[in-house]
């Protein structure tokens, strides 16, 4: 079992939505999210005083998978997203040790779905 985190532009949740449909892949979380990397903000004016914005707005996707789903969620995020420009976005992939299905009491594999 693996959990993948994705930092995505939230422009691009829709497609990403889309990919994972087409390949059965359909619980995830979704949440707004601030950051940076490479991108490292940007200045602007602001009632007339220069404002540096350095943390901008992203989007996190976490999905709990079993091994067989671990790379076509990868590639349906990358697929979604890749536009070969700075700021595109991350994926982590972290290994999941258990999980528990709260309304059965299921756990590990099972549990995922």
């Amino acid at each position: 079992m693996k959990l993948i985190t994705a930092y995505i532009q939230p422009q691009r949740l829709i497609e990403v939505k889309q990919a994972f449909y087409e390949r059965g892949i359909y619980k995830m979380s979704v949440t707004n999210a601030l950051g940076c990397g490479q991108q490292k903000g940007y200045h602007e004016t602001y009632r007339g005083a220069d404002v540096e914005v350095n943390l901008l707005k992203k989007v996190r996707i976490d999905i709990a998978v079993n091994e067989e789903f671990v790379d076509p969620t990868v590639d349906a995020v990358i697929e979604a997203t890749r536009t070969g420009n700075i700021g595109d976005g991350k994926i982590f992939i972290t290994e999941l040790v258990e999980c528990i299905r709260i309304r059965t009491g299921e756990r590990g594999t099972k549990a995922i779905g």
